[in-house]
């Protein structure tokens, strides 16, 4: 019976000391990253001193040169690169003007939305046909289209607090909206961004033609589009486009990749990371350099700490997120020629901004593990655990069954930024970057010690 009682006991008592020996090395964590930590200075010098990298490109080679030094400098075991064969897409010059007033055009912010054809330098000048959603269009008799540019004004939900819930609903409109115009046999779209801006930046972002004819497709910021509304409910307009973009070739680049090996199970991987690629417009400060630097960090850390982790753990800087999840797919594949099993897979990709929570797709049972760990976490006003959330580079790893995760910034601000030229680093706080970089390396040693008991 006494025997029996001191297994109880001890069943009791060990959470509590676990839970304070975890609370005391977080707040090593924590002082280690904010005093110290160098992901705002690393992006500093990816944005400055490269700048917009989108995958093909020689601004991305330059960041994949970039990022191996920094996984050297923060002290990986090993630093290598992965071969990835990406598209090489580029805008070229390009320009819309909106007849306003009737037979004036004037000139207005706009850009290709990525992968899209232009019009091979040469002027297209057409009629605009505006619908608000995909059952207007459908509506519309193929007549109608015919050689005229469709408007697609579908209006971002401002409504939903979680900016991301919009993203999704609002996100179709770019990527389906081309191939339903050319399949009705539109000269172009034109869309609306997915923006929650009050302002005029145009949002560039991935599309897709499945098997229809390529015809231009081009985003306007929130502003053109309401002024563009308006006088299209009183009038027809015209619009005048000239646009160069187009895919050249497939290149070879790489996936970077920094790792502390596992001292129990160094074939077991427990991986985290983000994008180095961005779209050629502004610096991809927050999409996703922030995710970049912040993950670089978690390996400076868990080295100055002396962390002797008990899986391997590896940042991986993939390429090509944007427009074609080369680097993803590629990484994956990697692990079974190496015969290496994907136990946890962490992205983060939702901006360098302050962190709420971390989101997870996974089995219930590791799931409630995940969520026991809330109490540790809240202390830094980290307390979302509640939502399903993985990551687009680390989706490939699903085929294995892999536990996702995935970081939780506070989402108000995000598409404002997203795929434009405001995403910057003075768009970025030293300390939100900073409070990211900690919740990542927080939950990856939390994982690492405690999930897989």
């Amino acid at each position: 019976m006494k025997t029996i009682r001191i297994l109880l006991l001890a069943l009791l008592v060990t959470p509590t000391v676990w839970a304070q020996q975890d609370a005391a090395q977080f707040k090593q964590f924590a002082n280690e990253i904010l005093w110290n930590g160098k992901c705002y200075s690393d992006l500093r010098s990816l944005c400055k001193g490269i700048g917009n990298r989108l995958s093909g490109s020689p601004a991305a080679a330059k960041a994949v040169a970039w990022g191996l030094q920094k996984m050297k400098e923060a002290g990986a075991d090993t630093a290598y690169l992965q071969p990835v064969m990406v598209p090489h897409w580029v805008r070229g010059k390009e320009q819309l003007q909106l007849e306003f007033a009737t037979n004036k055009f004037e000139t207005v912010p706009m850009l290709s939305l990525g992968n899209s054809q232009g019009t091979n330098g040469k002027l297209l000048h057409a009629k605009i046909i505006m619908v608000h959603n995909f059952a207007e269009f459908e509506q519309l008799d193929n007549s109608q289209i015919k050689g005229a540019i469709v408007f697609f004004n579908y209006k971002f939900k401002q409504d939903l607090v979680n900016t991301f819930e919009g993203y999704g609903d609002a996100g179709q409109y770019r990527w389906k909206s081309p191939s339903m115009a050319s399949e009705k046999q539109a000269a172009a779209v034109i869309i609306r961004s997915i923006s929650t801006g009050a302002d005029d930046y145009p949002h560039t972002g991935a599309m897709g033609y499945r098997n229809a004819k390529p015809i231009p497709a081009i985003a306007i910021g929130n502003e053109t589009a309401d002024r563009l509304e308006k006088e299209l409910a009183r009038r027809s307009v015209e619009a005048k486009l000239i646009s160069n973009c187009k895919i050249i070739d497939t290149v070879l680049s790489y996936n970077v990749i920094g790792e502390l090996r596992g001292s129990k199970y160094p074939k077991q991987i427990i991986t985290f990371g983000g994008h180095l690629d961005s779209w050629d417009v502004g610096e991809g400060a927050h999409d996703d350099g922030a995710g970049c630097v912040q993950s670089i960090e978690v390996i400076r850390t868990l080295k100055q700490q002396n962390i002797k982790p008990i899986h391997t753990v590896r940042a991986v800087l993939f390429m090509n997120e944007e427009n074609g999840l080369r680097g993803g797919n590629a990484y994956a594949d990697s692990l079974v020629a190496k015969k290496e099993q994907a136990i946890f897979a962490m992205e983060s990709d939702a901006g360098g901004f302050s962190p709420r929570g971390i989101g997870f797709e996974m089995n219930d049972s590791l799931k409630a593990i995940c969520k026991s760990w809330k109490p540790l976490f809240e202390p830094y006003n980290i307390y979302d655990f509640d939502k399903d959330e993985g990551g687009a580079d680390i989706s490939p790893l699903k085929k294995f069954n892999t536990p996702l995760a995935g970081l939780l910034p506070d989402p108000q601000r995000y598409f404002d930024v997203h795929h434009t030229n405001k995403d910057v680093f003075e768009e970025v706080s030293h300390r939100e970057l900073k409070l990211g970089a900690f919740a990542m390396t927080a939950f990856i040693y939390m994982v690492d010690q405690h999930l897989f008991k």
